[in-house]
Formats: structure tokens, sequence, C-alpha cells
């Protein structure tokens, strides 16, 4: 390939390597790359092109030195790379796709995740979308507008991440840092096309912590399971502002990745036993998907894991999380908030205690029972969503209420319940030219294996691009 926006994080650093390409010349590509299509896009909503050259001239100079005395380089060495908007970093305001969020303050913290990008010399390009406080499966808000998915831009990138996923997808940088409280980065990957991964709760660490609580992971997005892989070895390590971080578990995720799938038990759910409305093309692609997974050498059985639907403990604990933010905003704040967070906030209003201890008791059950039925199982197998990315539509477009919030993803929130390692890979397009999703999820702390399971499975897809060429702000 001779446009290096197309290249992979494993490319790039190979080019870097043997001084084919150089981090300057990348990074000045994808930043024009950006100028032409984040006008249509929005997948960004702070571009730094000053800072991305400076930085990428610094990776160019480590990476001189390198190839004449051996010096060391960064993981991610001079590999751009973006940063949710709900994701501390030092130098750039963080407005959570707010207009409460005052961008005139000392914005003099790195996140965990944002730190360790930098420490493994990652190019910082920008601030991608999100909608408000990340409250929702697409990206929109009042803030920032909406975002499009590159393969249509009539339809959502999904959400939260969308504006991480959509930028992936459309070659504005390789790699991406997003967030999944509910699916937030696995839904934007099955709508763009790409990998996106919720790594086990705790395993990537957080400051600070979601306001909504221990369902919210943060994961990586890229092209390749290979990219995700060099990600999560640099952004998988403890951070003392974070209780929940797990410790170190000296896992290289790029080992073992070609070890494949043979021998391995995979419970394929094309409905989790409960799922009404799976979009036809998709549910044939997950078929189709348990049937590589067959042919590559698993033992692959048809079994639901037997939960009921948790949507009412995943939304309740949310629009719970949701109040507590609004109950710190002024009447000002309050007032220009998106109405879809609103009203979220005004549900979880009505939650007394009783009912989130209850709603955490339902949760508690729900955990020990997948991690029972894990015991059976190394993996499950499901769709990503039940449909293909929809129209891209303006914040408070519909009412909104669990339904519309997640109704129509019912295989991704109940593994931020259960704090599982879960992973989306694209599989196909519908016939619209859609992508479709296809999720690999681990036991607790299986994050390695899901990965490697992953690569296996990526085998059988050609990895898709959309044509952007003609794509006009």
């Amino acid at each position: 390939m001779s446009d290096l926006t197309q290249h992979t994080a494993e490319q790039l650093l190979a080019l870097y390597r043997s001084g084919e390409a150089s981090p300057v010349e990348v990074t000045q590509n994808v930043l024009m790359r950006i100028q032409r299509l984040n006008p249509v896009l929005n997948a960004f909503c702070l571009v730094d092109e000053e800072a991305a050259l400076k930085s990428a001239g610094v990776s160019e100079q480590r990476w001189q030195a390198h190839r004449h005395s051996g010096a060391a380089v960064g993981a991610l060495e001079g590999v751009p790379a973006s940063i949710k908007d709900l994701i501390l970093t030092q130098g750039w305001p963080t407005l959570r796709g707010s207009r409460t969020v005052n961008p005139q303050q000392n914005w003099d913290v790195d996140a965990p995740v944002t730190a360790r990008l930098r420490q493994a010399g990652a190019v910082l390009l920008g601030k991608t979308t999100t909608p408000e406080f990340g409250c929702k499966g697409e990206t929109n808000s009042l803030l920032t507008g909406i975002s499009r998915n590159p393969w249509n831009t009539a339809h959502t990138p999904g959400g939260s991440s969308g504006g991480a996923s959509a930028a992936v997808t459309a070659g504005l940088g390789p790699l991406a840092m997003g967030t999944d409280g509910a699916g937030s980065v696995r839904i934007p990957a099955a709508f763009c096309g790409n990998v996106g991964l919720k790594p086990s709760f705790g395993r990537v660490p957080a400051y600070p912590l979601s306001p909504f609580g221990s369902v919210a992971h943060l994961g990586p997005h890229a092209m390749s399971v290979n990219d995700v892989a060099l990600m999560m070895n640099v952004i998988a390590q403890p951070d003392a502002r974070d209780w929940t971080s797990l410790p170190f578990d000296g896992v290289d995720y790029t080992f073992n990745l070609q070890q494949g799938v043979k021998g391995l038990r995979i419970a394929y759910s094309p409905a989790l036993g409960y799922a009404k409305h799976v979009h036809p093309e998709i549910a044939a692609a997950s078929a189709q998907a348990a049937q590589h997974l067959q042919d590559l050498g698993a033992v692959v059985e048809q079994v639901d894991p037997g939960i009921e639907d948790p949507l009412d403990i995943t939304t309740g604990l949310w629009f719970a999380g949701a109040y507590q933010v609004w109950r710190t905003l002024s009447a000002e704040q309050q007032a220009l908030t998106d109405p879809d967070f609103a009203a979220q906030a005004a549900i979880g209003e009505t939650l007394d205690a009783n009912a989130l201890h209850q709603l955490n008791q339902r949760r508690g059950v729900l955990g020990s029972h997948l991690r029972q039925f894990m015991q059976r199982f190394d993996l499950i197998l499901t769709p990503s969503t039940a449909v293909p990315a929809f129209k891209a539509l303006p914040a408070g477009h519909s009412p909104m209420n669990s339904e519309a919030m997640l109704g129509w993803t019912p295989f991704s929130y109940p593994f931020n319940l259960s704090q599982q390692p879960a992973i989306s890979l694209p599989c196909g397009l519908t016939t619209e030219g859609l992508p479709m999703g296809v999720q690999l999820v681990g036991p607790m702390f299986g994050d390695a294996l899901v990965l490697r399971a992953a690569k296996a499975l990526e085998t059988c897809y050609p990895l898709m691009r959309p044509d952007l060429d003609q794509l006009k702000a």
C-alpha cells in the first residue's frame, strides 16, 4: 500500500525500523487526511497539528538513533493515535461531549492510558467525539453535533466511542483509545468495521473513575488484532490512582497470537437466549464465524449461557450514575445538557437505595452464573450487535428509555456487568454495504486468550476499508 494512512501500527513500525517511512511523513499524511475528511465525519473534536508534528519529530530522531546505534525506541514510537474526549489529556480540554464543562481551566493531568501512550512514543493527534458523558450508543451531542460512519455518512458510527472508531476506519490514525460502559467500544467497532476490545475490568486503569461505576472499561480500537495487542502491552499496567486496577500480570499480549483455536471449547450463542430481533444477515454471519472456528479446530457447541436479559440492571445502574452527575450541575448547566442525558438522569432520580441494592444483588447473581458457565467453555461467540449501523440523527431525536438506549445491542451490556473481556471484530458487509461484527467473550482475566482466538478468526476475513476518495464536506 502506497497510502501511509492505510497502514496498521504494526506495518508502520516495520517501515520505521527499515527507514522506508518516517513518523513525520506519516503524521503529515494523517493530518492532511483529517483536514479533508473530518469536516464530513466529525470524528475529532480537537486536532493539535503542532503538538503532533513536534511529537513525530522527536520519534523520528529516536528511530534514526535506533538504526545507527541500537538506541531504545518506544513500543509505539511514532504511531499516530487519538484519545476519546472522556479521557484526560494534558494540555487539551476534556469536555466529555458536554457544554457544561468549562474549557478554560488547567488541563495538566494525563489519565493513565494517555500517559502510557506518550511514554510508548505514540503521536497523539487530538480528541475524538463522544456523546455527552458517553451516555448512549450513538455519537451526537449538542456540543459537537453528529458524527458519521465512514462506510455511509447517513449512518451513525455507533457510540459512545463513535469518533474513535470512525477515525480508525477512515485512516485518521491507526490507533484510538475508547471507553466501554455498556458496549461503547464494541458497538462502534461493529458499526465501523474495525477491532475493538473491552478488557477485563481493572486490567486497564482509569483516572478519574467513571461516575457510572464498575461497568466502565477502557479499551483500544484498531484495524487489526495485532494492533490491539500492541496497545494492550502499553496500557495494561496498574496505576495507583485507580484503586480497582489489577496488579501487573507480565503478559505480552502479542505472544502466542498465532497459536490458534485448536481444541478450545467455544459456546456459540446466536441470541444469548433472549435476543428477539437479530438482523438476518448478522445472524448468518455469526453462524458462519462459528463454522470458521470449527474449521480451525475449535470445539464449537451451540448453547446459551442460561441468563435472562439484564437490560434493566444495566440501564438502572447507568441511569443512577447519570443522576449522580446531574446533581453536581448548576441549574444553568442542567439547562445546557443533551435531552437524552437529562432524561436518563430523571429516571435515575427515581431509584432509591433499596432499588440500587437489588440491582447490584441481581448483577452478582448474573456474574456468578457466567463465571460458572465459563468453567465449561473457554469462550463465548455471539453477534456484536443485533443490527447494523442505523441512521445518524441529532441528540434527542427519540424518547429516552431502556429499550431506546440499549435494546438493539443485547449482546454487549451483559459482559460489562460481568466484567469479562470481550472483543468485536468485523465479519463482512450487509447487502447495503454496512459492516457487521462478531463478538468473542472470554473468562475473567482471559484477555490474552480472547486476542488469540480473535487473531485466528480474523484470518478468515479480508481487511475491509471504505472508499473515501470522493468524500467531501
